[in-house]
């Protein structure tokens, strides 16, 4: 055990000398002629000298305590020509805090004529124990001394520069307070002391990052210094101090409890070991310790070129195998945003076709939301052309004179949302969840989060923009396809009449004729009737709504479908102002999903009613089920079919017809029990049906 500890403290003390003999060489280059300037390096360079003194000699040399005095004598030096120059000076208390400076000097005097004589008589005389405690006194009152000066001269510095000289006190009230402990130790249990004076080595060592952080302009320059090195460098500071805190405990241990000392240090250790793997993995606790280094250590909360590059490092490379790159776009651009305020979750919103914000991926953000869980379209609106981020956790979360959704206030997860406003127009939001370490959001939030969102919805929209020339682009193949199709079939029309003309002509057979006749008919007529439909599509303007039956049209797809599949009508319901021909197209999509999807003995069935000023036509079957997932992301998306050799058309044609006659068409669906498609239309009025014509067997 004495072998490590003389190894750390020969080391410890070698590496201090290194790291502050190039801090004072570095001063030295830079040929500042201000005082200031020059005491620093001085003070830099003994200690540096102390340092090497120990690391070769060790504490019982007797220059030791002489050289520790001569460093203590440079940076009170220092500490007083900064007083004396600096903002403190006009704060009218110069000559009482003259005084203290002189008498902290006189105890270093005394210290050191103390130090000199001990150590000239021998070992086990009682005038030697004496003297050895009072110098031990001294020692910590002139720790005790120069700790008050060091809070005089930081609490009247000011408040505008103290972060200017916050590293440097902070470093020499670390030096001073390890000290004061150090001799306090020493004067109640001197052979308990090994441990710190081995340690005070690697504590120096660390100091020296600290000053150079501090003065790595000038005395009086601006801090600049890497987050992640403060933060990991204040971290290893605490460890070192939790180290030297459990040494002091147990001297202090030894000394009250007396024969159960050891018990108690050991249950001491087990339980600061045990709270030490508890704590130091919480995600609080590290948000927490980032926060107050970010508060106390930096002029801005955000180190914005880190956090740009993180940002687009998120959101901008491709998806891969696994981690954050494998996520979708919509859940990497929510993760993002979150991760500049560490939030633990967020919540993508998207603008819809009425203009709410309506729910479109999350990140992290668990449990199911409520069925209102949207942005109200007015809400949205002012958002918009304000720009504005709700700050939900206000006593009153309103934006202008609109309230904010009550979904949002109600759940204690919600913390804030960030509009993604791209060339003035909202496109979506980002709710973010509320961080481990919970505070109130403040201007420099507002901006950092109000750039990330216009730069977030940037991205949103290039592949919203994208998505839909893809869409175009596969509209025009789909429909490039089809027009050789449609040739095609033509030709095949014409041969098939042809043929059937020269049957009726020339063949022998009657019966033979007949049957051939009546085939050959037959498939023209369907052929004809699929022109027409398809024909359909590629009239310059669809038919003007108008009163008709929707029983008539559901009783004719069915029997069309009925040799398929049973299909069975039930209900009434009065005249709809719809188009028959694109209701009857709706059917048929809706009908054939439905029978697909069902088993071959599982009936269809076609239900018609009324609610409020709309006719309803449901279509439901009990077949597979759909999920919520697949309903909200591809059951309208075209070109997106479960079915194998489907165009993936259908539902979307459907709900297209239905919405250009001012109706629409609402899907209830679970996996395993069944689906329910609703087509909802206008009622006809009065008016209607007597200036209309009435379609469906009906006319006027």
């Amino acid at each position: 055990m004495g072998t490590l500890l003389q190894f750390v403290g020969d080391w410890g003390h070698a590496l201090a000398a290194v790291l502050f003999a190039a801090l004072g060489i570095f001063i030295l280059r830079r040929r500042d002629e201000a005082p200031e300037q020059r005491l620093l390096a001085s003070a830099l360079l003994l200690t540096s000298c102390w340092s090497l003194y120990v690391s070769f000699g060790g504490v019982e040399k007797p220059l030791t305590g002489i050289g520790e005095n001569i460093r203590n004598a440079a940076w009170l030096l220092l500490l007083f020509v900064m007083l004396r120059r600096g903002p403190a000076a006009r704060t009218g208390s110069m000559v009482a805090i003259g005084s203290l400076y002189a008498s902290v000097a006189g105890l270093i005097l005394l210290q050191t004529f103390t130090d000199l004589i001990w150590r000239q008589l021998p070992v086990m005389s009682e005038v030697h124990q004496a003297l050895v405690h009072v110098s031990l006194v001294l020692h910590m009152m002139t720790a005790i001394g120069s700790l008050i000066l060091v809070h005089h001269l930081y609490v009247n510095w000011a408040i505008r520069e103290r972060g200017r000289v916050a590293l440097l006190l902070g470093a020499l009230a670390a030096m001073w307070t390890y000290d004061l402990n150090l001799y306090a130790i020493g004067y109640f249990a001197m052979h308990r002391a090994n441990e710190l004076y081995a340690l005070r080595g690697a504590m120096m060592a660390l100091l020296a990052p600290v000053i150079g952080a501090g003065i790595r302009n000038d005395i009086n320059g601006r801090l600049q210094l890497s987050r992640t090195l403060t933060f990991q460098s204040l971290s290893l500071a605490a460890v070192l101090l939790y180290v030297v805190a459990l040494t002091a405990a147990a001297v202090l241990v030894e000394l009250v409890a007396g024969p159960y000392a050891r018990v108690v240090e050991i249950g001491c250790v087990f339980f600061m070991a045990v709270s030490a793997l508890v704590l130091l993995p919480s995600r609080r606790l590290h948000a927490f310790w980032k926060v107050q280094v970010a508060k106390h250590f930096f002029q801005h909360r955000y180190d914005y070129r880190t956090e740009w590059m993180r940002f687009g490092d998120t959101i901008g490379r491709a998806g891969g195998d696994r981690g954050d790159n494998a996520l979708p776009l919509g859940e990497r651009v929510a993760k993002a945003v979150a991760d500049i305020t560490d939030s633990p979750a967020a919540i993508l919103m998207l603008r819809g076709e009425d203009g709410a914000l309506v729910f479109e991926t999350q990140w992290n953000w668990l449990g199911e939301l409520p069925d209102d869980a949207v942005v109200p379209a007015p809400v949205a609106l002012l958002i918009e052309q304000s720009g504005w981020i709700i700050d939900v956790a206000r006593p009153t979360s309103a934006v202008g004179e609109v309230v904010a959704p009550g979904w949002m206030s109600e759940d204690r997860r919600a913390w804030a949302m960030v509009p993604l406003i791209h060339f003035g127009r909202l496109i979506g939001a980002i709710l973010l969840a509320r961080p481990p370490i919970d505070r109130r959001l403040d201007w420099e939030d507002f901006d950092m989060l109000r750039a990330a969102g216009r730069q977030a919805a940037s991205y949103l929209s290039e592949a919203q923009g994208q998505q839909a020339l893809d869409d175009a682009q596969r509209f025009d193949e789909f429909n490039r396809r089809f027009a050789f199709i449609i040739h095609d079939v033509k030709n095949l029309v014409s041969q098939l009449s042809l043929l059937a003309r020269n049957a009726e002509r020339h063949a022998d057979n009657p019966d033979f004729r007949a049957d051939m006749v009546l085939t050959l008919k037959e498939s023209v007529g369907k052929m004809n009737d699929m022109l027409a439909r398809l024909s359909q599509h590629n009239k310059g303007r669809a038919e003007e709504p108008r009163p008709m039956a929707l029983d008539e049209v559901a009783r004719q797809v069915a029997g069309t479908r009925s040799r398929q599949h049973p299909v069975s009508v039930t209900g009434e319901a009065p005249l709809a102002m719809a188009d028959p021909v694109r209701v009857e197209q709706i059917l048929i999509h809706l009908l054939q999903n439905a029978i697909d999807a069902s088993a071959p003995d599982s009936p269809v069935e076609l239900r018609l009613s009324t609610d409020g000023g709309d006719a309803l036509l449901e279509v439901v079957d009990q077949g597979r089920g759909m999920s919520a997932e697949f309903i909200r992301r591809e059951l309208f998306k075209p070109f997106s079919s479960s079915k194998a050799g489907g165009f993936g058309i259908g539902a979307f044609e459907a709900r297209a017809l239905a919405q250009a006659m001012g109706g629409r068409i609402d899907v209830e669906s679970k996996p395993g029990v069944g689906s329910r498609f609703t087509l909802r239309l206008p009622l006809a009025s009065g008016e209607e049906i007597s200036s209309g014509k009435m379609v469906g067997g009906k006319a006027a």
